[in-house]
């Protein structure tokens, strides 16, 4: 271990980039807290302008720093920038992911209300059904797969599902991936959607 990385939880200077990547290749915990007294300010001043909280904050900086941490323990990455300008475009990059899967729900929310009450009872039969071929499918997925999804559609963090789980975080991010691209497929092969989305063109020929 190097004089520096020791010296980390002391403060009194500031460390050059090759110095926080050294430590953080050897795990040193110093460097994470002077990274979170650093350059959390930043983050939390991004993301409360873009319409974040505080634990909003903390949660993009902490998977901002993990991603980090998988390039730099790979030998042949290289920053092309300062460590800081990475982190905060990593960190930005994933906030704004955030906000689009909030658009998103909020958005599919607001029409489901506002159809609710001119729902027929075709369209009745055709959610249902949609309902059961959902978790049909998803009770074929392996117990981790199932796991990991759960905490994900609950808003839980990769970060907090891996430590939940005990899982490193990019096994979270690389199962949860592979898992939702396996319940599509198991979906779309099951019969009963099929059967829906044969009944769609059939409807979709009359009408136009």
């Amino acid at each position: 271990m190097s004089i520096y990385c020791r010296n980390l939880s002391t403060g009194m200077k500031e460390y050059s980039d090759s110095e926080i990547i050294e430590c953080l290749r050897n795990r040193q915990s110093h460097v994470v807290r002077y990274l979170f007294d650093r350059y959390l300010p930043m983050i939390r001043l991004m993301i409360f302008r873009m319409g974040g909280s505080t634990e909003d904050a903390k949660d993009i900086f902490q998977d901002g720093l993990l991603i980090l941490i998988e390039k730099i323990d790979d030998k042949d990455f290289v920053f092309t920038c300062k460590f800081k300008t990475y982190l905060y475009c990593v960190c930005e990059n994933l906030w704004k992911s955030v906000i689009m899967k909030r658009k998103a729900a909020a958005n599919y929310l607001s029409s489901a209300s506002e159809a609710e009450a001119g729902k027929d009872i075709n369209e009745f039969i055709d959610n249902k059904l949609y309902d059961e071929i959902f978790w049909g499918a998803f009770e074929t997925l392996d117990d981790a797969g199932k796991k990991i999804l759960k905490l994900y559609w609950q808003g839980v963090s990769p970060v907090q599902i891996a430590e939940q789980l005990g899982y490193t975080y990019g096994y979270v991010r690389k199962k949860k991936c592979k898992t939702q691209a396996e319940l599509v497929d198991k979906i779309k092969k099951s019969p009963g959607y099929k059967q829906i989305k044969n009944s769609e063109i059939i409807v979709n020929s009359i009408v136009t």
